[in-house]
């Protein structure tokens, strides 16, 4: 698996598949244009770019590059690394019809090509065993979600941590596996968040 120092940002599911295959790294999916209204996931970039910088790898056609151009708008294109797919036609296995323009999208592209792209990019990457990652059942059982009390448990963990506080269970969930490990997330739960 590869470690990547930055957070990748792709544009659907099944471009965040393909790669959670190949990487061991927080992987955010702009929804297509979706992103351009999605208020909650523009702040979540923001914070995840001043943070950690973002490594866009969109598709290589005019769609990607128009989110391309608005992500580096909205989280400053010094926070910003751009990995790019070579122009590859065909269409994907799960497609009927090529795309529009016709190139094959991350999806499609081959996971050496994806592997290849994703070390020259710049992004810190290096070769690592899979890590275990924080889950929902971890928020639930330190009562971050599922009971009437979580979203101020929440809200304070947040605030301790300087995160945006309107970030929803899944949206702190992405940010808690960007910003520690497993290990220092129970540190944390078993010495912060106890009720005293």
């Amino acid at each position: 698996m590869i470690q990547l120092d930055k957070v990748i940002v792709v544009e659907g599911k099944y471009d965040k598949i393909k790669l959670e295959s190949l990487i061991d790294s927080t992987i955010i999916t702009t929804n297509g244009f979706s992103i351009f209204k999605d208020k909650e996931q523009q702040e979540l970039l923001r914070m995840l770019a001043k943070s950690k910088g973002l490594l866009v790898l969109t598709d290589s056609d005019a769609a990607g590059f128009k989110i391309r151009a608005f992500l580096r708008n909205i989280c400053g294109k010094e926070n910003v690394t751009d990995a790019y797919i070579p122009d590859f036609f065909g269409k994907e296995k799960r497609k009927t019809a090529p795309s529009k323009e016709g190139k094959l999208g991350v999806e499609g592209i081959d996971a050496n090509i994806l592997r290849e792209i994703l070390t020259n990019a710049g992004a810190g990457c290096t070769t690592t065993e899979k890590r275990r990652k924080i889950t929902k059942t971890d928020l639930f059982e330190a009562g971050l979600s599922g009971t009437a009390s979580s979203s101020e448990k929440r809200r304070k963990l947040q605030k301790q941590l300087n995160l945006p506080e309107r970030l929803s269970a899944n949206g702190l969930l992405t940010v808690l596996n960007t910003i520690m490990t497993y290990e220092e997330y129970e540190k944390l739960v078993n010495t912060q968040l106890t009720d005293k």
